[in-house]
């Protein structure tokens, strides 16, 4: 009995949140395989033992006229269960057109304020037959690859520096980052894993030259399976909404993220997240239009939330 999971999401950090559910249904069904339209999630779950396969829609178009297209990929896997965790009437009337006996799917036309983590849950809930099913989880990565990074910076805390994200909008600004760095380099003992995407190494760079120390390490030069063992090992994330945020929290480690224009239910999932909003504003208030002033964190108040949860 073959069980897919269908996450129609770009952004890796998206797809990440839904990992949980991704587990519980393996852990019950066996490994599963995901349909996903984000290309980097087969390298960031590599050593998942629950991950049987990661599908990489490449040539994905949301037109009605590639239904029967999608149609057809479906079938290919031969699934007897599938979930899919997005409303779409178009992917759900492609499973049916594969000949998928068991369909879950959220319910259609309702995009607008969905909630990611309730919503996953509930269809989660549904299709396992359970009350509650955990929004939380380890992510999996083998042990040897933490234990490197531990090896060569056992005498350092280590802070990822979460730089980059999916947009401007997002991001609390190469200036702040450097400042904090410095302020914190007023005392000894830390290392930073400097996290931008391979297209943000401007923000990298003027990160870097403003820095008084060295004790860096860039990471928008590596791919994803050697970006995710840096994160597995940190003491702390400290940044924007991004990817690397949900790693560091799946693998136990405090995660400060930055809600300048990301909804608050992206982070509802896991005790491992520690959020900061821009000042005068409400944690309800953030959305995907919000375009607050990253100004309105101050790089005291992030670094104070570090102090204290560092002690």
């Amino acid at each position: 009995m073959k069980t897919g999971i269908y996450l129609s999401y770009v952004g890796l950090g998206a797809n990440l949140l839904h990992l949980s559910y991704c587990h519980q249904v393996a852990k019950k069904y066996g490994p599963v395989t995901i349909i996903t339209l984000c290309k980097n999630l087969e390298e960031a779950l590599s050593d998942d033992p629950l991950i049987e396969k990661v599908y990489y829609l490449e040539k994905y178009n949301k037109k009605l006229i590639n239904t029967f297209k999608l149609s057809q990929i479906l079938k290919k896997f031969n699934f007897t269960n599938l979930l899919i965790f997005y409303p779409s009437l178009r992917i759900y009337i492609s499973a049916k057109l594969a000949g998928i006996k068991n369909i879950f799917a959220y319910k259609f036309f309702e995009k607008k304020n969905l909630h990611l983590v309730k919503a996953a849950k509930i269809l989660t809930e549904k299709f396992l037959g359970v009350d509650d099913c955990q929004t939380e989880t380890n992510f999996v990565i083998e042990n040897k690859k933490i234990e490197k990074i531990n090896n060569e910076f056992k005498n350092s805390f280590k802070i990822v520096i979460g730089a980059g994200s999916s947009g401007p909008t997002t991001r609390w600004g190469s200036d702040n980052f450097a400042k904090l760095i410095n302020k914190l380099n007023e005392n000894d003992g830390y290392i930073f894993f400097i996290l931008c995407g391979p297209n943000e190494k401007t923000i990298e760079d003027e990160i870097i030259n403003k820095l008084n120390k060295k004790n860096y390490i860039k990471l928008s030069d590596k791919k994803i399976i050697e970006v995710i063992p840096y994160l597995c090992a940190c003491d702390m994330y400290v940044g924007n909404d991004s990817f690397g945020s949900h790693v560091s929290a799946q693998s136990g480690k405090k995660s400060i993220v930055f809600l300048l224009d990301s909804p608050k239910a992206y982070t509802d999932y896991s005790k491992n997240f520690f959020r900061l909003i821009p000042e005068g504003f409400s944690i309800d208030d953030i959305t995907h239009n919000t375009k607050a002033d990253p100004n309105l964190i101050s790089v005291d108040n992030v670094l104070n939330k570090i102090q204290s949860l560092k002690n």
